[in-house]
């Protein structure tokens, strides 16, 4: 579904990202985990045209998207949550969710499927997102996000100043997702626990660059808590 090929970025003359190359298939969580600063934000950032790629390429759904807008890799169908949500604070639940239909014909019903993924957004509808719990809005965030029905959604650090019942509700959406086998998801995480439990597939990145892949299962054997460990 997503296939990543060497790319570079660069801030001014900083070299954020170096070769970097990755895939994320239907039905599978693929975990990018490093210490802060490695240039985890960055790929995502670069994946939805946030900014731009010096060289390199990126494929979804067979063809080519890097030189497209992010308005037209979110039409195609990639979905994004990112870091510190950025929801709308002053408009409703139910606003900051049509807000995901942007692009969609006029009208269009937010999907009663976000509802049963996160019961506590229907009983808030006419709340502003302001006025929710930091659980609340990552919800809303992702239940955004998952409005228009992506085929790959990307997380930015979803546990990120989160309550632990509340991480544990977006890991069960997350593994839900990835199950129904129709969708891929890409995930930044600190979080190793959470990452590990979730992963199919996993990268490491330090420096810009990929220092390690490789199965989800095969995370510990392989000494991944040590790579990002502070």
């Amino acid at each position: 579904m997503l296939n990543v090929k060497s790319i570079n970025q660069y801030y001014g003359g900083s070299h954020i990202l170096r070769d970097v190359s990755m895939e994320a298939a239907l039905g599978q969580v693929t975990v990018i985990l490093g210490r802060n600063g490695v240039g985890k934000t960055t790929l995502l950032k670069s994946l939805m045209g946030l900014v731009p790629i010096k060289s390199g390429a990126i494929e979804f759904d067979g063809r080519p998207i890097h030189q497209c807008t992010p308005y037209e890799r979110a039409r195609a169908g990639i979905g994004f949550v990112p870091q510190g949500r950025e929801i709308f604070a002053r408009l409703t639940v139910e606003e900051n969710l049509r807000m995901g239909l942007a692009y969609k014909p006029a009208g269009m019903p937010v999907p009663a499927q976000l509802y049963e993924l996160f019961p506590v957004l229907r009983q808030m509808l006419g709340r502003r997102g302001g006025d929710l719990s930091g659980g609340q809005q990552q919800q809303l965030a992702i239940a955004r996000a998952l409005a228009a029905q992506p085929k790959l959604l990307v997380l930015d650090e979803p546990t990120e100043g989160i309550q632990p019942s509340i991480i544990k509700d977006i890991g069960r959406v997350i593994r839900m997702l990835a199950d129904r086998g129709d969708m891929a998801i890409v995930l930044v995480e600190q979080y190793y626990d959470f990452a590990q439990e979730l992963a199919d597939r996993y990268l490491v990145m330090e420096r810009g660059e990929v220092i390690a892949a490789g199965a989800g299962k095969d995370m510990e054997a392989a000494g991944v808590r040590q790579l990002v460990a502070i």
